[in-house]
Parts: structure tokens; C-alpha cells; sequence
């Protein structure tokens, strides 16, 4: 028993040396949500897979989102939560909080728990060193402080990686006029991936990945080419929540992210299963 275990560790070990060979150097964006942003044990799982990949030589860029922190700290202070289309709707007095729960409280004990791991990492935000830049969005329904990106300057972002850190970045952006506003993380994380010229964007996610029947996740669909998008729309086949992640992932690899995936982040280690695997997780967009 011992040496068919010992067996499958060796295998698992060759199996990720030509990975690790070849994006040793390069960098790669993660934008962390979901379950696996709750649950103490997948956050545990997601720390160290970043901490290897630092270790191995890879620029790994964290970017998060904090949806369910920002309704809990709403809630308390009597304010209900709104969205559109899947946009939170946010005033004057939810970008205030907005900016205190993602920039604050989520930011740093993300930073605290990835230095627990051994890790060495740094709490960012668009509005340091004018990182992410934004106007308001318009839309059909007046969203409030929701910002469209405009720029991005990676700087302090590639400051940060050389320099051996980790950069853990909420997605709040600056304005022109001084407004503050709240970005989506998976429009972030593509954008910043992009200007990065990262070799990877992952999105992690609480599905298995593009599912041809969303109702069984044995109908992965495991590699699509940015050209089958429209006609997977068409068929239904990317409907309801998953066209904005998808539409991320498009236009990521639109502007030079070589390859960009949206992975099941419920799985334990599923960044290292996808990094270093031949079979990998999730659906790959190239």
C-alpha cells in the first residue's frame, strides 16, 4: 500500500516539474471569492497554493471581492442591500462602507492569514498609487459609485512582486473628480491581469466551471476558444451569472492574457490542481 501511495506522490511531483519550469518567472492574477473566501479550511487550502506558487518563482496578484462582508455590515447598520443586474447599487453612504469592509477588514486579514502561512504579502487598493482608475458606469438604472475602469497602472503592483511580496487588492478605484468607486473583482482582475500581461487569470468560483447542462456538473466543458462564446450565448448554454465571469475571461485573453480559467474554488487545492496538472479543473478560455 505504502508504495503504490509513494508511487502516486512521485507521479504527482514529475507531473508539475514542467509546469513549474515553465511559469517559473511569470505571473498569474487570482481573483478570490466565493466559498472558498468563507469556508476556514478552503481559505487554509487557497493560502498555501499561493504560497507555493511564490516559492516555485511564480508573481502570483490576488485580487477579492467581499460581497457577503459588505450586506453583513449593511444589515447591522439598517441598510438594505440593492442590485442590478447583479451590480450592488451603491450611494454615497454604502461606498463608505464599501471602501472600510474591502480596503479594511477583508484586505488585511487576508494579508494577516497568508503571513500566517508563511507568506509574504502586502494590502492594496485601486486607489493606492493611482492603480486602478475609474469613471462612473452608466447604466439603464442609476448605480450610484459603481465605477467603469479606465485605466490601470501596475507599478506598485510589479514594485510589490519584485520585491518577493504577494499584492492582495480589494477593487476599490479613484476618480478623476475625487469620487471613490466600487468595481467589480472579476472585471479587475481581468483588466489588471491584462495590463500585466499575466500568463494566467483564474477566477474561482463556487461551480465546476462551464457546465453544458447547469443543472449537472458531470457536463463540464473543460476548453473553449473565445471565438465559440457567442454561439454557446445563443444556445443557452452561458446564460444568468455566468456571462459576466465569461465576458471577463474573453476579454482578458482578447488583451493578451494567454490563458484564462474559471475554476471550482469548493475544491481543496484546486489552484495547484490547476496549475500543475495535465488534466487540471474547471474550464479554460483561450
Amino acid at each position: 500500500m505504502n508504495e503504490i501511495t509513494n508511487k502516486d506522490r512521485a507521479k504527482v511531483l514529475i507531473q508539475a516539474l514542467p509546469y513549474i519550469q515553465k511559469y517559473s518567472g511569470q505571473t498569474i492574477v487570482i481573483k478570490y471569492g466565493g466559498n472558498a473566501m468563507v469556508s476556514d479550511e478552503l481559505k487554509d487550502a487557497v493560502m498555501s497554493d499561493i504560497v507555493l506558487l511564490r516559492l516555485v518563482g511564480i508573481n502570483v496578484v490576488l485580487v477579492h471581492g467581499g460581497g457577503p462582508e459588505i450586506s453583513g455590515m449593511l444589515n447591522k447598520i439598517g441598510k438594505e442591500s440593492k442590485f442590478v443586474n447583479g451590480l450592488r447599487v451603491t450611494d454615497k453612504e454604502t461606498i463608505d462602507v464599501v471602501q472600510m469592509v474591502l480596503a479594511g477588514k477583508v484586505n488585511k486579514s487576508l494579508v494577516q492569514l497568508l503571513e500566517q502561512h508563511s507568506g509574504k504579502a502586502i494590502g492594496l487598493c485601486g486607489l493606492d498609487g493611482r492603480m486602478i482608475m475609474a469613471e462612473k458606469k452608466i447604466a439603464s438604472e442609476d448605480l450610484g459609485f459603481v465605477g467603469e475602469i479606465t485605466e490601470v497602472n501596475t507599478e506598485v503592483i510589479t514594485n510589490a512582486t519584485e520585491h518577493g511580496y504577494i499584492p492582495i487588492i480589494s477593487t476599490i478605484a479613484g476618480g478623476y473628480n475625487g469620487a471613490v468607486y466600487n468595481i467589480n473583482a472579476d472585471l479587475a482582475a481581468a483588466r489588471i491581469a491584462s495590463e500585466l500581461n499575466a500568463a494566467k487569470l483564474i477566477l474561482m468560483t463556487d461551480i465546476r466551471g462551464l457546465l453544458k447542462d447547469k443543472n449537472d456538473e458531470n457536463t463540464l466543458i473543460p476548453v473553449v476558444n473565445v471565438s465559440e462564446v457567442p454561439s454557446l450565448k445563443r444556445e443557452g448554454i452561458i446564460s444568468g451569472g455566468m456571462i459576466p465571469k465569461i465576458d471577463c475571461c474573453v476579454e482578458a485573453v482578447r488583451r493578451g492574457v494567454k490563458r484564462a480559467h474559471i475554476i471550482d474554488g469548493r475544491i481543496l487545492h484546486s489552484i495547484l490542481i490547476e496549475m500543475f496538472s495535465d488534466e487540471g479543473i474547471g474550464t479554460m478560455f483561450y
